[in-house]
C-alpha cells in the first residue's frame, strides 16, 4: 500500500519516543499508616527527574531542534506521559520548554496517551476517558498542539480499547507488531479497526525497534547507524508502507549513557533516513493522512509491548499485582464521592503502571529488565509498601468522607451549623455558675 506523497520504491518511518517518568512512591512503615505524612518520595523523584533532564531530555532535545532547524526532512513524535509533564514543571521546567521549542518547529507529532500513565482502559470507560481528555488538555496547555493520534499505557491495544479511543475522535492509534496477532500478513501496512473503518493503527516494528532499545550494545559489538539503516531497508522491502520504530526516549543517555555513542548514534541515523532517497521520516498522523487501509486489524485480546508474552502480564501477572490493583480501583466510588482535586490527583497518581510492574515475580530476561526499573529489593517489597500506602490513603479518604459529611450537613441546617449547636449545649450546662 503505497502512502500518499511516497515516490516510487520509498520507505516512510515514523521515529516515536516515549518520555515517562512515575511519580515514586515514599517508602512507608506499617507503623506510619494513619499518621498521612504523605504518598510520593519527592526528594527521590527530583533527583530522578533532574539527572534525566541533565543526560538525556534537554542535550537530545537540543540536537534534535539543531537538525531540525537545518533539515526540512526530518519528521518526529514523542508521547510524554502527564506524570512526567508534572513534575518537568515542578523540577526542571527547562525540559519543558525544550519541547515546546521541538513543536514549534510544526516538524514534531504529540501524543495522547493516559494523563496518569495508567491501565485504566482495563476498566470502566469514564475513568479512562477523563484521563485521556486530561492529557490531550495537558499537552495543548503546555506544548501549544492538540494531538490527534493515540498511543496508550505500554501499547496496551486491543479492539475494544480501539472503539474507545475512535469514539473519542482520535485518527488512530499504535499498536506492536505481534505475531499470533499479524499471522503472515505484512506489518509495515497501515491497518483500519474492524468496526470503525475511519480509525487507524499503526505497528512498531519490535524487532528493530528493540536492537537499538535493548541490543545496541551486544557483547563488544556496537551497532552503527550504516549498518541499522541497511537492516531497516531490507526489512521494509518490497513495501510501500510504514515502518514505526518506538523505544523509551531515556536510552539515549539514560538507560545507554552518552559515552556509549547512542546519542551520536541516534543523530546519525535521523541524518541518514532524512537524506535517504529510499526512506523517508514522517509523523504517525502523516501516515495515516496519507492511507487507505486495505485490512483490518483485529484483536481480541489485550496485548501490550512488554516481556517477551507481549500482554499485560507484566503488571496484572500475579496474585499480589492483581491486589494491588484491585485495591486502588475498589476507591473509585469513593475517591469521586469526596469532590476533592488533591486526593483525587493522590489516587490517580496512585494508578501508575510502574507501581505494579515493579511487582512483577518473573525470572530470566523479563525479571531483569524489571528489576532494572524497579527502586526495590524485591517486588514483594513494592507490593508491601504500596498496600500500606493504600491502607494509609483509604484512612485519609474516610476522614475525608466524614468531614465532607459534615459540611453538607451544616449547608443544608446553614441558619445554625451543627458546631455552633455543639457549642452551645456544652456551654448551657455552666450558665448562670460564674453570674
Amino acid at each position: 500500500m503505497k502512502q500518499s506523497g511516497q515516490t516510487k520504491g520509498e520507505i516512510s518511518v515514523v521515529l516515536y519516543f516515549q518520555v515517562h517518568q512515575p511519580r515514586r512512591l515514599r517508602k512507608m512503615p506499617f507503623l506510619d499508616i494513619g499518621k498521612h505524612l504523605g504518598y510520593f518520595d519527592d526528594t527521590l523523584n527530583r533527583a530522578h527527574v533532574t539527572r534525566i533532564a541533565n543526560e538525556c531530555y534537554l542535550p537530545v532535545n537540543r540536537m534534535l531542534l539543531n537538525l531540525i532547524k537545518r533539515n526540512k526532512n526530518i519528521k518526529l513524535c514523542f508521547s510524554v506521559s502527564g506524570v512526567a509533564i508534572d513534575q518537568f514543571e515542578e523540577h526542571c521546567p527547562e525540559v519543558l520548554y525544550s519541547f515546546r521549542a521541538l513543536a514549534e518547529t510544526g516538524a514534531v507529532e504529540f501524543l495522547a496517551e493516559t494523563k496518569y500513565h495508567s491501565l485504566s482502559s482495563f476498566v470502566g470507560d469514564d475513568e479512562f476517558i477523563e484521563q485521556v481528555e486530561a492529557h490531550r488538555e495537558q499537552v495543548e496547555r503546555v506544548f501549544g498542539v492538540k494531538p490527534t493520534v493515540f498511543r496508550n499505557t505500554e501499547l496496551v491495544y486491543s479492539n475494544s480499547i480501539g472503539s474507545k479511543v475512535a469514539r473519542l475522535g482520535f485518527q488512530g492509534t499504535l499498536c506492536d507488531d505481534i505475531d499470533r496477532i499479524l499471522l503472515d500478513r505484512d506489518r509495515h501496512q497501515v491497518f483500519r479497526h474492524p468496526l470503525h473503518p475511519g480509525f487507524k493503527v499503526l505497528l512498531r516494528n519490535n524487532s528493530l525497534s528493540d536492537d537499538i532499545g535493548f541490543r545496541f550494545l551486544d557483547g563488544k559489538e556496537k551497532l552503527t547507524a550504516s549498518e541499522y539503516v541497511d537492516r531497516l531497508q531490507k526489512s521494509a522491502a518490497g513495501t510501500h508502507g510504514v515502518v514505526t520504530l518506538g523505544m523509551d526516549y531515556e536510552t539515549f543517555g539514560e538507560h545507554k549513557k552518552a559515552s556509549t555513542g547512542i546519542i551520536d548514534f541516534l543523530k546519525e541515523l535521523v541524518t541518514r533516513i532524512s537524506a535517504s532517497r529510499k526512506m523517508k521520516l514522517t509523523t504517525p498522523s502523516e501516515a495515516f493522512c496519507g492511507a487507505s487501509p486495505q485490512e483490518s486489524l483485529d484483536v481480541p485480546e489485550l496485548v501490550s509491548w512488554a516481556d517477551r508474552g507481549k500482554d499485560i502480564t507484566a503488571w496484572i501477572g500475579n496474585e499480589i499485582q492483581r491486589d494491588a490493583f484491585n485495591s486502588v480501583h475498589a476507591l473509585a466510588e469513593s475517591v469521586r464521592e469526596s469532590d476533592d482535586e488533591r486526593l483525587i490527583d493522590i489516587w490517580r497518581n496512585l494508578q501508575t503502571s510502574d507501581h505494579f510492574y515493579y511487582m512483577s515475580t518473573k525470572a530470566d530476561q523479563d525479571g531483569e529488565v524489571h528489576s532494572y526499573f524497579s527502586h526495590y529489593h524485591s517486588p514483594y517489597e513494592a507490593f508491601i509498601n504500596y498496600m500500606n500506602i493504600i491502607s494509609d490513603f483509604t484512612l485519609e479518604l474516610k476522614g475525608a468522607d466524614s468531614l465532607n459529611g459534615k459540611l453538607k450537613y451544616e449547608l443544608r441546617h446553614s441558619e445554625v451549623p451543627r458546631w455552633v449547636r455543639e457549642y452551645e449545649d456544652s456551654y448551657s450546662q455552666y450558665e448562670g455558675m460564674f453570674i
